[in-house]
């Protein structure tokens, strides 16, 4: 039903599933660099369609609201929402009375900015197992987003400028709605910012929030990219106080390799724990993970499931 020939593919359609390069045709799960190629045809939701064509310019798109089935070369095709950023799906292949689902990014928690994800039940599961691993499981999300706050509040009654570092899409919009929810209003990198009104434009509020310009306003938070982007520096910043806001924060030298000052476990993606609840809930017979460690499917079969990874090589693999 899928093959992987330097990428993940249906086999009957030829529908490229989150591929980069450019292909004929291609779901793309979300707007993230990573998942996305210049295709001649894309198929996404409406919102994915809106902040994909803004990276990648103009596109033809068909359009795949959550739930509404399209009917595509034989195949059945479903979108359900991945709960990682705006307008991120799964999606749901049915094809001769099987059917495949093919997670992208997901997380299984609720997200300020993103509709919880909602997964179906399918017999062939295709996840991304990104914190695939058990010393990522990540405090919960209510401690997280109190930390954040508390150092935030620390750092603007010094009279400093809390500067949180998060990725352009996703996670800086989440920040944002969680800061300004609590009364704090935030200043945006102009990348972050332009991301942020196609959020509006697709009715996501994000409260109090302004393009940065020249200088820090006191009394707000800087929203910026990570560190490790080119853009990340503004101008005009007293004695910054850099917060990441990271998954990957779960490990206690994450704030030393990212060179910052603190860092707080708020991820866009699923948990170890939450990874294995989306076995649980899909029930699949056949597990392929991607874009993890490969301990985690030895972990799945621990658990009695049918699970391997899905390994890249160099010729094609048939599945």
């Amino acid at each position: 039903m899928f093959h992987y020939d330097r990428g993940l593919f249906l086999t009957k359609s030829r529908l490229a599933l989150d591929v980069q390069r450019r292909q004929a045709r291609g779901f793309v799960s979300h707007a993230h660099a990573d998942h996305m190629g210049r295709h001649e045809l894309a198929l996404c939701t409406p919102a994915t369609s809106v902040l994909y064509q803004h990276r990648c310019g103009r596109r033809a798109v068909l359009e795949m609201p959550y739930g509404e089935p399209t009917v595509w070369n034989d195949l059945r095709l479903t979108t359900f929402a991945a709960g990682h950023c705006l307008g991120s799906a799964m999606l749901l292949a049915e094809e001769g009375g099987t059917s495949l689902l093919y997670t992208g990014d997901f997380k299984l928690s609720p997200s300020a900015t993103a509709r919880q994800a909602d997964p179906p039940r399918a017999d062939i599961l295709i996840m991304e197992s990104t914190f695939g691993k058990p010393e990522y499981r990540l405090p919960p999300r209510d401690d997280s987003i109190d930390q954040l706050l508390a150092l935030v509040n620390q750092a603007l009654a010094a009279e400093r400028a809390p500067v949180i570092h998060a990725y352009v899409l996703g996670k800086s919009q989440e920040v944002t709605r969680i800061l300004t929810a609590a009364g704090i209003p935030v200043q945006q990198h102009p990348q972050i910012y332009e991301i942020s009104r196609l959020y509006q434009s697709c009715g996501v509020e994000l409260g109090s929030f302004h393009r940065y310009e020249r200088n820090w306003i006191p009394g707000h938070a800087v929203v910026t990219p990570p560190r490790n982007s080119k853009a990340f520096r503004l101008p005009g910043l007293p004695s910054p106080v850099s917060i990441a806001v990271t998954g990957w924060a779960a490990h206690p030298s994450t704030k030393y390799r990212l060179r910052v000052d603190h860092a707080v476990a708020l991820s866009d993606h699923a948990d170890f724990d939450e990874l294995v609840q989306l076995v649980d809930r899909v029930q699949p017979r056949e597990i392929y993970c991607t874009h993890g460690p490969e301990s985690f499917a030895d972990h799945l079969c621990g658990l009695g499931w049918n699970a391997r990874p899905l390994v890249p090589s160099p010729q094609k693999r048939l599945f």
